[in-house]
């Protein structure tokens, strides 16, 4: 019975001490983690499926605190929960800045009509586009160049990157708001990302 018993208390011992390795491997992290990173950083002594298990469990453990593990499309990562965002931004008012009404719109004209060319936004938006506009979305890594149309001068096909729903707090574009009013969409999903 003894025996039994140190093994299953060695065993318990042991889940705790991944559980807390994971924990430390993805507090210390400024980025989500992959699976696959974490994979690594266990030597592949783990499945992804035993991670994905021990996630759960992981995220069972913070039940009850003001941060918990949320899978983005880039990977695992701790983040304030929405019911602390007001004490946060009370204490660090100096939060990021909103983006602007011409940022959302075009940024909205990418990822609901993906792949694009300039000229499609140019189009779909009636204005001409503002390329500053254009290379911020490009400097945070929200929007990348994914091939060129077959047309005349060959104009670069437009995308947005797993980046880009990361920072809104999606896993995917199918979690897109519907497209009645894109900008007010995004002007809410905005106002709801988390800033971890």
């Amino acid at each position: 019975m003894n025996t039994e018993h140190n093994i299953s208390l060695s065993a318990e011992d042991n889940l705790h001490e991944i559980l807390m390795q994971l924990e430390a491997i993805i507090f210390a992290s400024d980025s989500p983690v992959s699976l696959a990173r974490l994979k690594e950083a266990f030597q592949d002594r783990y499945s992804k499926q035993e991670l994905r298990q021990y996630l759960q469990q992981l995220s069972m453990l913070m039940h009850g605190r003001s941060i918990e593990l949320v899978e983005t499309v880039q990977g695992y990562r701790f983040q304030v929960r929405v019911k602390y965002r007001n004490i946060i931004a009370q204490t660090w008012p100096e939060r990021p800045t909103r983006l602007s009404p011409s940022l959302l719109e075009m940024l909205a004209v990418i990822a609901y009509h993906q792949p694009v060319t300039r000229a499609d936004i140019e189009q779909i938006r009636g204005v001409t586009n503002n390329s500053q506009i254009l290379r911020t979305l490009f400097d945070w890594n929200w929007i990348k160049e994914s091939g060129f149309r077959e047309l005349p001068g060959r104009p670069a096909l437009l995308v947005t990157t797993p980046q880009f729903l990361n920072a809104f707090g999606l896993n995917s574009l199918g979690q897109l708001p519907p497209l009645q009013d894109a900008k007010e969409a995004f002007m809410a999903l905005d106002a709801n990302a988390p800033k971890s």
